[in-house]
């Protein structure tokens, strides 16, 4: 496939996006940009939020996971079912009942300022690596399929790339992205369907036992019960996934302000569920092209491992065709997230670290956000050109959810405490609570196996977040809240 057709149809692609962002943004204020007007109907945001959720690193590292980790990271899936159960019966009534812009503010209700500008923080450095990781994965794809042969160097390709998500969020932020998203989560199954479809074909297989052929495939053996030690071991990616989808989605702005966007808290509940349904669906489909393709690569002796494995087998042994909804699909999934982190981050910045909304009139604060939407686009592209000399080797959605869970641990404990505790802490100390756990977390996990014969893996969050609890349970007063939940 030539450079000409990929520019093209990156152009067509970003063209709809625009298109979109004019149509939904006329008219549009602060309202708009954070809130959405609260107008959202419940399945487009639900469908929508497959896209936001799975990502470019879904796209390319879960499928590139199979020939090491096997259907294992399904543990982890199913995990998730039980926390989005936490988030559409705990939280988002939570969330209504406050009538919240950024879910953080219910931590200055709840404590005070200090814990709230804390959960705020973490929040803030979560998803500025979160969004990194993502972003950079992608930018370096196009950079090996496309800009190299152009001579664009690698700081180029991800201006150009945050730059083009800034021009069509700018404007009306979620209430252009709860639409985008949607048609970026299409793009980006459709490209996966292809994908399956043809390395079946090259398999010998149809539609009628691909299934089969998947099922009784060694590398699709999804529960491991036999070593409580190593990282794989089913309770302990059951349990972290829970968690994990708890504080990646429940305690996450860029993922509730979506949800906040629709008209009730029941349209945000039906939301939730048919979120929950579709996105563990996907995700066992993710899994089982991994498992097609390696096995492709495995028969036709072709070197490919990791991330590089899709990518390799898209661009150079499955054909022009699959190669184009390859680049579709792994745009469409890098954006539907990156968008949604850039407007997110916006809106934490703006609302829980300036207060633009207590400090300044309506008009002032519509230049503050657009000066922040701006200030955050370049912080993206610093770190993202920062993670190209960083990153080395492993999957990067590996390094993601361990990063997650020394970053939203602090959050998780202050929000445990909060929602199943009455009792008041000591404000001013929470952010050297929150500063600690983490840095305990990591001295006791490099040491778990010398110390305890055990790996933590993935359950570094419930770590985090234990520490930080206990450590709010030693900070705490004698006064209780009075906030009713």
């Amino acid at each position: 496939m030539s450079a000409t057709l990929i520019l093209l149809l990156i152009a067509a692609y970003f063209g709809v996006l625009i298109l979109i962002s004019y149509f939904t943004g006329r008219r549009s204020g602060n309202d708009a940009f954070f809130k959405g007007n609260k107008q959202s109907p419940w399945y487009v945001v639900a469908f929508g939020m497959i896209g936001a959720s799975l990502s470019g690193v879904t796209f390319i590292s879960v499928p590139g996971w199979i020939e090491a980790s096997q259907f294992s990271y399904m543990q982890v899936v199913l995990g998730y079912i039980v926390g989005y159960l936490v988030i559409g019966t705990v939280l988002l009534p939570l969330y209504y009942k406050l009538n919240l812009t950024s879910i953080y503010t219910y931590l200055e209700e709840r404590f005070g300022n200090y814990s709230y500008k804390t959960g705020a923080s973490f929040f803030l450095i979560s998803r500025v690596i979160g969004a990194s990781f993502r972003l950079f994965l992608v930018a370096n794809v196009l950079q090996i399929v496309l800009f190299d042969e152009l001579g664009i160097e690698f700081w180029q390709t991800v201006t150009i790339t945050v730059l083009l998500i800034w021009l069509y969020t700018f404007k009306s932020g979620i209430k252009t992205i709860v639409w985008t998203d949607t048609l970026q989560t299409l793009f980006m199954l459709i490209a996966v369907g292809v994908a399956i479809y043809f390395v079946s074909a090259e398999l010998g297989l149809n539609g009628s036992n691909v299934l089969t052929f998947v099922l009784d495939s060694d590398l699709s053996k999804t529960f491991f019960f036999d070593d409580f030690k190593s990282g794989n071991y089913f309770w302990k990616q059951f349990i972290s996934g829970a968690f994990i989808a708890i504080v990646m989605t429940g305690l996450d702005q860029d993922m509730m302000q979506k949800n906040l966007t629709c008209k009730t808290l029941k349209d945000a509940q039906k939301n939730m569920f048919w979120f929950t349904l579709v996105l563990t669906i996907v995700n066992f489909v993710f899994l089982s092209l991994g498992l097609l393709l390696t096995v492709y690569a495995q028969k036709n002796g072709i070197d490919a491992h990791k991330d590089d494995l899709f990518p390799i087998l898209a661009k150079n042994h499955l054909g022009v065709g699959v190669f184009a909804f390859f680049l579709l699909g792994l745009i469409a999934a890098a954006y539907s997230s990156a968008d949604s982190a850039l407007t997110s981050l916006t809106t934490s910045f703006s609302i829980d670290i300036l207060d633009i909304e207590k400090k300044h009139t309506p008009q002032e604060q519509v230049k503050i956000r657009k000066r922040i939407h701006v200030a955050i686009s370049f912080i993206l592209i610093l770190v993202i050109v920062a993670f190209k000399y960083i990153i080395k080797d492993a999957s990067v959605i590996a390094k993601l959810f361990v990063f997650a869970g020394y970053t939203y641990g602090p959050l998780l404990g202050l929000y445990a405490f909060g929602l199943f505790t009455k009792w008041q802490i000591k404000d001013k100390i929470v952010p050297i609570i929150a500063i600690l756990s983490p840095i305990l977390s990591y001295i006791i996990s490099v040491n778990s196996l010398k110390w305890f014969g055990f790996e933590f893996g993935f359950f570094i969050l419930i770590l985090n977040g234990l520490i930080t609890f206990l450590g709010l349970l030693i900070i705490r007063t004698k006064e209780t809240s009075n906030i009713d939940l």
